[in-house]
């Protein structure tokens, strides 16, 4: 299961969330499926967002997927807009990055909360997924629904590749 992480143009640790992906891969049974994670700071996120979805600003995490069972593609997550949601949301920014990850991998699955009824089913799904892990915070989804921390500055997505 190769699951690569890197980070562009900041600095942060990257083997605990390589850790991470390995375990949700195993979680959601696609234990030989490959999986990239960007780390990456708001400018460079608000240059993908404006490219692929046509938003003109950052987000936290967004989504690039294959269209492969085996390569499932690429999640990409802003560090800058990590660390401010896991200070609003009191816990530290590990935390934030797993629970980033997960949302991000489930658009990568297929999933998507913007499609009528899919929330509540891909909220239940972070909240398994991030049990997985030992994380305790809610998912994305229920906080946006839950009114906890609305999305930055945009909802986090799952841009096509052309």
């Amino acid at each position: 299961m190769p699951v690569a992480v890197r980070a562009e143009g900041v600095k942060h640790p990257t083997r605990a969330l390589r850790s991470d992906a390995v375990a949700l891969l195993v979680g959601v049974g696609r234990r030989r499926a490959e999986l990239s994670v960007m780390l990456c700071d708001d400018a460079f996120i608000q240059g993908l967002n404006l490219q692929w979805r046509g938003k003109d600003a950052p987000t936290d995490v967004l989504s690039f997927p294959m269209g492969d069972d085996l390569v499932l593609g690429d999640v990409v997550i802003s560090l800058d807009t990590a660390a401010r949601q896991a200070a609003a949301l009191g816990h530290d920014l590990h935390t934030e990055l797993r629970v980033l990850l997960v949302h991000g991998l489930l658009h990568l699955l297929g999933h998507d909360h913007e499609r009528p009824g899919e929330d509540a089913t891909m909220a239940a799904e972070e909240q398994r997924l991030l049990a997985v892990l030992g994380v305790a915070p809610s998912g994305l989804i229920a906080r946006t629904l839950g009114g906890t921390l609305s999305p930055c500055p945009t909802a986090p997505a799952t841009p096509s590749r052309s």
